[in-house]
């Protein structure tokens, strides 16, 4: 590959990190000082742990591609971006980044909440490396972007969460980079925006621009990125083609149960604090996932406090990329205010499930009354739908035939023989 094509070239990329554990830790500050004069590098050398971050990763990239960069919690994508985005620096390795870079790694970095929507877009601006000339010219756009215009005079810390958002992204969004850099901004916001937000993201992939996208959301890298990378402990795992890096991936890395889900243990990804939290999900009592029968779903939630015009949804995605059923309270209307700290639990129910026989992965979230996400899940597992009652013997196992099977409303049978045309018996037909 020629240096003219490449956007980002990395050789035996490593960052470490110094881990301390100590569980005699000095409570006071003569006995910190203490500690510190006797053991200025730990008692008996185990008080520390290198831990590597990222380990040996070796890429390139081309100018004009969109790879989106998957794996656990852990992995080591959002280090990855940082030493790119020149935030952090590496342990060991050569980057070479060939453009002008701009990055969305923390949406909302530099906003100041004192100072009114005006002034922290061109504050924000100023930080993110926008010229004087460059903010007034897209003044307007940014504006009509994020939706504020109502507000611009208003102190940004009066803002909704939702607001807040839509202002951050637009003012970043509207940079014009050779590579633009996205850790997993759009787990935060509302559902429409995000769509708005992956529009942008394509708008700058489409007129030749390098796209590096982390994200969770599997739906999203398959329909934006062309090729993606899986990171694993530090290291590159599997570099490809999108659809088929995020279907091995499916296949190994994402917990696949039938009945039950619990969602405790499972890491967030968005960044807008929440008083609700999704802790379960089960399909049909713990029992299996049948198609052409009833499905019930029961999501279960804890809150710390009082949440305004929460609904609640499940969505169930194809591995080969786009969502092919969502059930959400939201469609008939129903939102729940809930008043403070406690439990509860949403029933959802299908009556007839017309998903086809196969692997399913899931998306679960609710969402406040502006839209915007007080706890989501994006692709955090699997199910498998069993074949049912009258579920056709030739569709088992065959997902060429689609995802969803729909009887259809009416059914009429027309047959005509045209005037030159007469039947024929099955021993002519033969002869």
């Amino acid at each position: 590959m020629s240096s003219n094509d490449l956007a980002v070239s990395v050789r035996g990329l490593s960052k470490s990190y110094l881990i301390a554990h100590n569980s005699n830790r000095p409570t006071t500050l003569r006995e910190a000082i203490v500690e510190r004069v006797k053991h200025p590098f730990g008692v008996n050398g185990q008080e520390r742990e290198t831990f590597w971050a990222l380990n040996g990763v070796d890429f390139d990239i081309r100018q004009g591609e969109s790879v989106g960069i998957i794996g656990r919690n852990g992995a080591g994508k959002s280090t990855l971006l940082k030493i790119l985005s020149r935030i952090t620096y590496p342990t060991r390795g050569v980057v070479d980044i060939y453009g002008r870079v701009a990055s969305l790694l923390e949406v909302g970095t530099g906003f100041h909440g004192e100072l009114t929507g005006r002034e922290n877009i061109a504050l924000n601006g100023s930080i993110l490396g926008m010229s004087r000339r460059e903010i007034k010219n897209k003044f307007d756009e940014i504006v009509a972007f994020a939706e504020v215009e109502n507000f611009l005079d208003t102190p940004v810390k009066r803002y909704s969460s939702g607001m807040y958002v839509r202002l951050a992204f637009a003012v970043a969004a509207h940079l014009d980079p050779e590579i633009l850099i996205v850790d997993e901004v759009l787990a935060v916001g509302d559902f429409a925006f995000q769509k708005k937000c992956l529009g942008k993201m394509q708008e700058v992939s489409g007129t030749g621009r390098t796209v590096l996208f982390v994200s969770h959301n599997l739906t999203t890298v398959n329909s934006l990125c062309q090729r993606a990378a899986w990171m694993v402990a530090g290291r590159l795992h599997r570099d490809g083609p999108a659809s088929e890096v995020v279907e091995a991936y499916l296949s190994s890395s994402v917990t696949k149960t039938d009945g039950y889900h619990d969602l405790r243990s499972i890491a967030r990804t968005y960044t807008v604090s929440s008083p609700l939290r999704l802790v379960g999900l089960v399909f049909n009592k713990g029992g299996p996932v049948r198609h052409n029968a009833p499905l019930r779903m029961d999501i279960d939630y804890e809150t710390s406090g009082a949440a305004e015009g929460a609904s609640f949804g499940v969505a169930f995605g194809s591995p080969a990329g786009g969502r092919v059923l969502c059930c959400d309270t939201d469609i008939p209307g129903e939102r729940y205010t809930i008043s403070g700290k406690g439990s509860g639990r949403v029933t959802l129910v299908i009556p007839v499930l017309q998903l086809q026989p196969g692997n399913y992965f899931l998306d679960v979230g609710c969402r406040s009354g502006d839209n915007v996400a007080l706890d989501y899940l994006p692709s955090f597992g699997q199910v498998e739908v069993l074949p049912g009652p009258g579920t056709p013997s030739v569709i088992i196992g065959r997902r060429e035939t689609g995802s969803v099977r729909v009887p259809p409303a009416e059914i009429r049978h027309v047959f005509e023989l045209s005037g030159r045309a007469r039947p024929v018996s099955l021993m002519e037909a033969k002869a």
